[in-house]
Order: structure tokens, then C-alpha cells, then sequence
């Protein structure tokens, strides 16, 4: 498994260890919309893997206006384990808004957010456990998306957008899987996009905050139940539209 520490430019081997010490603790949150055939599993999931990997640990979900029984299901989880918390956006507001929710709501030392439609397996966490004390932010990359051509096709045209407006150089910049500090968090100026583009701004600033990041391959498997929203055209014109904003106040700054 190949890890790249874009602050020194380095290439460096990660063994896998299972006897690996605990982190201290660990917020993970999964934005939901609509996800009642997969996010029981998804949670429940998540509950056998995290008493291994850190000392105390929260789960939330961010239920960005769900109108099936998504909220109902996490009702019946929260009532049998008071870790896991709901956090309900009326109306739906979009996956960005869903991000920033789930990381100004954390608690704990890092943060993990991934996807709640099942598309990666939440034991591959591990992966990033040998990153901890060398990084403060840990991203995934799909190493064989599951996904359509046409989703495919949306991922390459937004690495190479990002690459030409930001010069981000990140592999899978919209791979819903990463574990980031909540210190780095704390330390980032207030995220002001809300849409799909909200992923590409928080590693921007991450990147030009000086902080050391680290990738990292996982699985993408292709979803079973339900329905995706990334690929709608609407969700992908507003996010077009915040990306050139957000390049101009950015551009902006720089010139201040």
C-alpha cells in the first residue's frame, strides 16, 4: 500500500499492524439521505470496528432530510447505544452542508466520515490507523471505483477542474473516505461552500494551512440499495458555480 505525504514529497511503505495500539478517540459521522436500506448496516458495522481501534468513540449521523425511514432506523439504534447521536437538516440541504455538520459536531481528537450507502467497508479504517502520528489528515482513494462510466467520467473532469483552478494534486479529491484531526478542523477557516464542492474546499484549505496529508488506496464497491444524488445535474451545476466562486474569493485573498 502506497501512502504519499504531499509535505515532504515522500513515498513510504505502511505495514499493517493487527496488535496496533488504540488512538485515544474517534468521531465518525456518515451524511444520509434517504439511506434506509443501508444504514443499519452501515452503523451496526462501524459499532464492531470501533471498540477495537480507539479508547472512546461517537458515531453520528448527519440525516440531511431524509423522507423515507432513515431517521426512524437510527432512532431504533440511538435507544439500544448512546454513542451513536442524529443530527436532522430540514429541509435537505446537500452533501456539503452534511460534512460541515458532521465536523462541527465531533467531539473527539480525529474525525472519520465515509459514506452511509454501504460503498466502503468501514473496517478498511485500519488502513489509516498507521498514519496517525505522522499526518494530520488521511485521505482515501478509490482503487477501482464501483461506480457507473458516467460517474466515473463526472470524477475525472473534477480532478482535472480542481487540478487547474487549485492546483490540487490529491488522487481522489471527492473520495468519501478520510480521517482528518480535529485540531486541523479547529485550525481551517470556516468552510463557506455548501454543495459537492464542499469536499474540494476543505482539502484546499488543509493543503494551504501547511498541514501534513497522507493518501491512501481503500475499496469502492458498487452500491445495492437505494438511490445516488452525486450525479444529478443540478447538484452538479451548483456545485460548478460555488467551485468558481470559491477560486475567485480565494484568488482574492491571495491578492489582499
Amino acid at each position: 500500500m502506497i501512502l504519499l505525504y504531499d509535505s515532504t514529497i515522500k513515498v513510504t511503505y505502511a505495514i499493517l499492524d493487527p496488535k496496533m495500539e488504540r488512538i485515544k478517540s474517534l468521531s465518525v459521522f456518515f451524511p444520509a439521505y434517504n439511506e434506509e436500506g443501508n444504514i443499519a448496516r452501515t452503523i451496526n458495522r462501524a459499532m464492531a470496528i470501533l471498540p477495537q481501534i480507539a479508547r472512546e468513540w461517537e458515531i453520528i449521523v448527519i440525516n440531511d432530510g431524509s423522507t423515507d425511514k432513515t431517521g426512524q432506523i437510527v432512532n431504533c439504534l440511538i435507544k439500544k447505544e448512546p454513542r451513536i447521536k442524529m443530527i436532522v437538516h430540514t429541509p435537505n440541504r446537500g452533501y456539503g452542508a452534511a460534512l460541515k455538520s458532521g465536523f462541527y459536531s465531533a467531539r473527539y481528537q480525529w474525525i472519520a466520515f465515509t459514506d452511509s450507502d454501504g460503498q466502503f467497508d468501514f473496517d478498511q479504517i485500519r488502513r489509516f490507523l498507521p498514519l496517525a502520528e505522522k499526518a494530520d489528515a488521511i485521505f482515501g482513494f478509490r482503487e477501482k471505483r464501483g461506480d457507473s462510466f458516467y460517474r466515473n467520467l463526472l470524477q475525472k473532469v473534477l480532478s482535472l477542474v480542481n487540478r487547474l483552478l487549485f492546483g490540487l494534486k490529491v488522487r481522489d479529491v471527492d473520495c468519501g473516505f478520510k480521517m482528518i484531526k480535529k485540531e486541523v478542523i479547529e485550525k481551517i477557516p470556516h468552510l463557506i461552500t455548501e454543495s459537492a464542492i464542499t469536499e474540494t474546499e476543505l482539502v484546499v484549505r488543509i493543503k494551504r494551512a501547511g498541514f501534513k496529508i497522507a493518501e491512501v488506496g481503500v475499496s469502492h464497491l458498487p452500491r445495492k440499495k437505494g438511490k445516488q444524488t452525486g450525479g444529478n445535474f443540478k447538484i452538479i451545476f451548483k456545485a460548478g458555480i460555488e467551485g468558481l466562486k470559491l477560486w475567485g474569493r480565494m484568488l482574492q485573498k491571495e491578492k489582499e
